[in-house]
């Protein structure tokens, strides 16, 4: 490595000292500023509220809950092939291990062997059909852990198995039109052509680009493993501390393999450590199996994987395989697209199909297409279910049409931006998506100004020309890609949320929600929205633990809706409250009950300044109900699966970043130097939360399309990437030395929560500049005379493998 390079790698670290620096006194400041309007407790940059928890170490998980006497452990026996017929299982020697209570199987469920999510096609423990390398076949329930795992370990020698051969890639999946949900189709013209019409007219086009690419798939990698404790309780009941994003879900699928109603099931989940999305259904065979062995025994029984096995059993983010055919014009405006999207599924739908959906609806990303013809098959393989993943198909589908535009403007010899412009939606015209949605509240165009100017975008293309120039062995890349994501579920019915929030007669103020925190700050949002309503300090406010016995039916804690259906329902609630003290209050001071106010812990009613205790303490007095229930429905939704068309969003969150790396030519290594980002989180809740929701979305994205390779045996179906050691996810020294990140000033035009925008989801899609600057690096070592064959992820090997290729061919 060259002393330029080794210079600009060690003299960011000042900047990045700086940039720190000059958040916290922008956070500061803003706080100041929000702080002078009385009472505001929202858009301020309050800590997370268990952040003394979670650096003391003393935040209670599920596996930190005290373990009641009598409690067992259990662990799965895992198939050792990938596809076959299960003939037998001779049990006894795992019975006569030491410490084994009892031995499960599908056999054992008094209910539904099933666990699928959308659709009933997921057997909790094999039901005789061998799916994947890793498929629970039994359970084991020991007196402790060691004990249990020890013996079901045993299950290669115990399971007689008819072996198969087995469908591991999507590909082989498409070609024997093996899928886990029909074919999805949406098309769009607008000139009235039918596909051969739209075909024709990309034929026709000046230009002509054509193509095929893989992208692959991603480990959630939550820091808490999958668990579930599953305590029997009396009449027939269940209680279940689960680890997971979706309550609800894990309560309606107990119910069924135990073969009760909902009522008898109580799902817990104080908080999460971690989930991405890997807790939104798949937690769901973990809680039924500890739920059925509890019951089998009348006694309490954990189910806590370790790292292999969870990586063996549970899915992961979808990998796709894509085939278009594009035409444009000279300026590179898309004149029309068609589009073969294949994803890789595993044995069951579980949620593949509303993923496909997403991915369909995010490949216009932030550009018009005008002729637009789309497939999405969801490819049936004889490997773990993939499922939810942050993004939820959104990234598959985005990232397609970068790879197009990236391509576009390398055949044109143009810088991407100037092609990326050329296509963004406008304003007033050409802002209809695919879908039919009309694009409202578009900020594309001035967010990536800003972005452009900020970073000094312009003269560092031209810094980097130069030292590509002079530099025969490393080189440099650069790139800025934009973002517009959807949100809102894409099935109507789950953007819906409840919430409960009591008033105690000391003033304190404890809130349950349907959402459940996983790290994001939902619950330090959720308090600031309450305490914000009621005028009163954030210290006041308490949120529990998400419980399906408080707040029934809620939807899972993903879609990036978490804050906006959550937030909005405890306003809801804390509104009706403060409605009510107003005019107990002014029942009892005078004046009228719309004219009280409520900020900085007192109440302004009457001419009097009155403490907020003393109001409650004379609200309970007087009989007023001091709790509310709250729900919100987000409004103005529609969707035709079949013709896939309505309005699946709410709004649209916009983003755009910067990214410059260097990449060694002779080793594929790579480096990223700066990253700057630009992001729109509305009129934020908590501009330090969002922050960090930005900067972690940033550097996990990177890690899907860089460092994060899945590899399963070609013959077997093992998954042999199921650890850390071959495995890698980004660590702090993949961070870039200089990270700039900034959040975009204005307001959601829609009517969300305090007018703000999920930042959960839409910035996973901001490290595509990642992508694209390594590839714009390996285009450099050819003289940018040939589009780089660069696959995802861009490991070492990828990178060496398109550098090999752009230089034969140039």
């Amino acid at each position: 490595m060259n002393k330029p390079v080794i210079d600009h790698l060690l003299r960011p670290a000042q900047p990045f000292a700086d940039y720190r620096a000059n958040l916290e006194h922008r956070l500061d400041t803003e706080g100041e500023s929000r702080a002078q309007d009385a009472g505001a407790r929202v858009g301020i940059s309050l800590p997370h509220e268990s952040a003394v928890l979670h650096v003391t170490g003393t935040a209670t998980y599920a596996d930190d809950i005290p373990e009641l006497a009598g409690t067992l452990h259990c662990a799965l026996g895992l198939s050792p092939v990938a596809a076959g017929k299960l003939l037998g299982m001779d049990l006894d020697a795992v019975r006569a291990m030491p410490g084994v209570v009892r031995v499960i199987t599908g056999e054992d469920i008094p209910g539904v062997n099933d666990c699928g999510s959308a659709v009933p096609d997921d057997p909790i423990l094999c039901d005789g059909e061998i799916r994947f390398l890793g498929q629970p076949v039994f359970a084991v329930v020991a007196q402790t852990r060691d004990q249990a795992r020890r013996a079901a370990a045993l299950a290669r020698k115990v399971l007689q198995i008819e072996p198969a051969e087995p469908v591991l890639t999507p590909r082989q999946a498409h070609a024997k039109g093996q899928y886990v949900v029909p074919p999805m189709h949406l098309l769009r013209s607008t000139s009235g052509r039918d596909e051969a019409g739209i075909r024709a007219a990309i034929a026709a086009a000046p230009h002509r680009l054509t193509g095929e690419w893989d992208v692959g798939g991603q480990e959630q990698f939550y820091l808490e493993g999958q668990i579930s404790y599953a305590i029997p309780k009396e009449g027939g009941g269940m209680h279940v501390h689960c680890s997971t994003q979706h309550p609800s879900e894990m309560q309606h699928l107990v119910a069924h393999a135990l073969g009760v109603h909902s009522n008898a099931v109580l799902v817990e989940c104080r908080r999460m450590g971690g989930g991405f999305g890997g807790k939104e259904s798949q937690s769901a065979q973990f809680a039924c199996i500890a739920a059925v062995a509890a019951r089998a025994l009348n006694r309490p029984v954990k189910l806590r994987l370790d790292r292999d096995d969870d990586f063996l059993i549970t899915g992961r983010r979808h990998g796709f395989w894509y085939e278009y055919d594009v035409g444009y014009d000279d300026d590179g405006r898309i004149l029309g697209v068609t589009l073969q999207m294949v994803s890789h599924c595993g044995h069951s739908a579980d949620l593949s199909a509303p993923v496909m959906t997403r991915a369909v609806c995010h490949f216009d990303n932030a550009y018009w297409l005008p002729e637009v013809a789309m497939h999405g098959y969801c490819g049936k393989t004889n490997t773990q279910s993939n499922t939810a993943f942050r993004g939820f198909g959104g990234p598959q589908g985005a990232i397609a049409i970068e790879y197009i535009m990236d391509s576009i403007a390398r055949k044109l010899g143009r810088d991407a931006l100037a092609v990326r412009r050329a296509n963004f939606y406008g304003k007033d015209e050409r802002n209809v998506t695919p879908y039919r949605q009309t694009v409202t509240d578009n900020v594309i165009h001035e967010l990536v100004e800003q972005l452009e100017a900020g970073s000094d975008y312009q003269a560092r293309r031209a810094a980097v020309a130069a030292y590509n120039a002079d530099s025969p062995v490393l080189k440099r890349g650069l790139a800025l890609t934009p973002l517009k994501f959807g949100i809102s579920f894409n099935v109507k019915h789950f953007n819906q949320a409840g919430a409960l929030v009591h008033i105690y007669t000391d003033g304190s103020i404890l809130v349950n929600h349907g959402g459940t925190e996983m790290g994001q700050g939902l619950n330090t949002k959720v308090a600031q929205v309450v305490a914000h309503e009621l005028g009163v300090g954030f210290d006041r406010v308490r949120c529990t633990a998400t419980d399906t016995s408080k707040v029934a039916n809620t939807s899972a804690t993903a879609a990036s809706t978490g804050a906006d259906l959550n937030g909005k329902a405890a306003q809801d609630a804390a509104s009706q409250l403060r409605e009510r003290l107003a005019a107990s209050a002014a029942a009892r001071h005078g004046g009228r009950a719309t004219d009280v106010r409520f900020a900085n812990d007192q109440v302004y009613v009457g001419g009097k300044t009155l403490a907020f205790n003393t109001v409650i303490s004379e609200a309970y007095l007087d009989r007023v109900q001091l709790w509310s229930d709250g729900f919100y429905a987000t409004p103005g939704l529609s969707w035709d699966k079949d013709r896939m068309q309505g309005r699946p969003f709410y709004y649209f969150a916009y983003g755009a970043a910067v990214s410059e790396v260097v990449i060694d030519t002779l080793t594929g290594e790579w480096k990223l130097l700066r990253a700057d980002i630009l992001h729109d989180a509305g009129r934020s809740l908590n501009p330090a939360v969002d922050i960090g929701q930005v900067e972690g979305a940033f550097i996990q994205g990177m890690g899907w399309i860089t460092t994060e390779e899945l590899v399963w045996h070609p013959k077997t179906g093992l998954l042999t990437t199921h650890a850390p050691s071959t495995y890698k996810i980004p660590t702090a020294n993949d961070c870039p030395p200089v990270f700039n990140v900034r959040l975009f000033d204005g307001p959601n035009a829609e009517d969300s929560i305090h007018r703000s925008k999920a930042v959960g989801e839409p910035p996973l899609l901001l490290p595509f500049s990642v992508f694209f600057a390594i590839r714009d690096a390996i285009s450099a070592a050819g003289g940018h005379r040939v589009d780089p064959p660069l696959t995802a992820p861009a490991t070492s090997e990828a990178i060496l493998r398109a550098l090999t290729a752009v230089r034969q061919a140039a």
